[in-house]
This record gives structure tokens, sequence and C-alpha cells, in this order.
């Protein structure tokens, strides 16, 4: 009887390791898109891709990304990635209002997968205030990331 109950008590607790064992813990990035009808999707997604895809506000916000953790660097003061803002507002000014947070999200989902974290949040931020940074309308994007 000893036996089984020490054999049982060891089958349980292979069973808890294991369970342990296989658990894994996943980030992922969730970008949360306003649901829009589809042709004016199309028709964003064309406007987007005539200003090159907003390659400008990609490079500016990888830049910020790159410089979050480089204590000397005072975020918008690098005359590089000002020129990338510059550049970047011109590209979002030449699309329509309701299409400027879409172009956004898509320069925020160009960084995923390429940044940690941490610099993905940091990204987030600056990103959700490119329009207001460039003094354009919404002054505000919408960017929601869920960390699981």
């Amino acid at each position: 009887m000893v036996k089984l109950t020490i054999l049982a008590a060891a089958l349980v607790a292979l069973l808890a390791l294991a369970s342990v064992s296989s658990h894994r813990t996943t980030i992922t990035t969730t970008v949360v898109e306003e649901e829009e009808n589809p042709g004016q999707q199309q028709q964003c997604r064309e406007q987007i891709q005539s200003q090159q895809n907003l390659r400008h506000c990609q490079m500016y916000l990888a830049q910020v990304g790159r410089d979050y953790y480089d204590v000397a660097m005072v975020i918008d003061r690098n005359p590089q990635q000002q020129q990338h803002l510059r550049e970047c507002c011109q590209q979002l000014q030449k699309i329509d209002e309701k299409c400027r947070c879409e172009g956004v999200r898509m320069a925020v989902r160009q960084q995923q997968g390429q940044r940690e974290r941490e610099e993905m949040g940091q990204i987030m931020q600056m990103a959700q205030d490119l329009p207001s940074k460039c003094n354009l309308s919404p002054r505000r994007c919408q960017i929601q990331a869920g960390w699981f």
C-alpha cells in the first residue's frame, strides 16, 4: 500500500512538472484598426501608397525606437529625426484626414516584429501623437496594443 501511495505521489509530481515546463509566455502586439467601409479602405490604401507608404513616418518611428534607450539622445533633437518628422508631416498632409490614422497605424505595423516590447510602447505612444506634432487633424490616432 505504501509503494502504491509513493507511486501515485511520484506520478502526480511528474504530471505537475510536465505541466509547468510546457507552459510558455507569449508576447503579442495587436494594432486595433477602426472599422471602415471597404470602398474607403481601398481609397485610403491608394492614398497611403501614393505617399510611399508613409516611408518617412516609418523612419521617424524607427528612429524613436532606436533612441529610446540612448540617454544621450533627446527625442526630436536629432537632426535626421527632425528631417524624417518634417517629411512625414508633408506625407500625412497629402492624405485625406479620414485616412491619416490608418496610415499611422500602417507605419506602426511596419515596426512590429522588429522591436522589443518597451520600444513598441514608445513607438505607439509617439505614433498616436504624430498628427498633433504635424498640426493636422485628427490630433490623435487611436492605436491600442495588447501584451499577452
